[in-house]
């Protein structure tokens, strides 16, 4: 392990669908730019379910949903709520699911994509699951699993069991070279 700094309709249920997809956006709009917080929430999905006694919302088919910079593309999502009926935790699954956001503006478009995406509301945890990759300003990293705290900004690593010891089931970090350093010549 390496550890790196640096989502039969009636109108109630349109009403908790869009609730649901207000909550699991904002939650995760906090930590995008300012701006992306008071743009509109575009959702759009082949289907929609949502289970009343379970707090289960399910989004199926081509799922896409973008607000401002954040986009979050899935074959489905589903979103569980508590017994507060408040956004517990969000599954993308997808091959892969894929997701971007801009969270500063003095940086580059964030990307990242898994097999399953897990973010957790409570603890602020987003776990990519399967084939994971996240890159941002040229800087990348690649493993079987990334967990990443959107509180404290960690990400750690996990590459697979790989009895053979190839790149492909260790962790890949990339890290770009500064352009901006200069280095001293032998006559200064």
């Amino acid at each position: 392990m390496y550890l790196i700094k640096p989502f039969s309709i009636q109108h109630s249920f349109l009403k908790k669908a869009i609730c649901t997809v207000g909550l699991m956006c904002f939650s995760v709009a906090t930590f995008a730019l300012p701006s992306d917080r008071n743009q509109p929430i575009s959702l759009v999905a082949d289907k929609a379910t949502y289970n009343e006694r379970t707090g289960v919302t399910t989004y199926s088919g081509n799922v896409i949903i973008e607000q401002g910079t954040m986009k979050l593309q899935a074959a489905s999502i589903v979103a569980q709520l508590n017994k507060n009926k408040q956004i517990s935790t969000i599954t993308a699954t997808g091959s892969p699911a894929k997701f971007q956001q801009q969270v500063d503006t003095a940086k580059g478009i964030a990307r990242g994509e898994a097999q399953k995406i897990i973010y957790n509301a409570e603890t602020g945890i987003l776990n990519l699951v399967g084939n994971a990759y996240l890159y941002q300003n040229g800087a990348s990293i690649r493993s079987n699993t990334l967990r990443y705290s959107m509180n404290k900004g960690d990400i750690e690593a996990s590459g697979s069991s790989n009895e053979t010891g190839s790149p492909k089931g260790r962790v890949q970090i990339i890290i770009p070279p500064n352009s901006t350093k200069s280095f001293p010549g032998v006559r200064d």
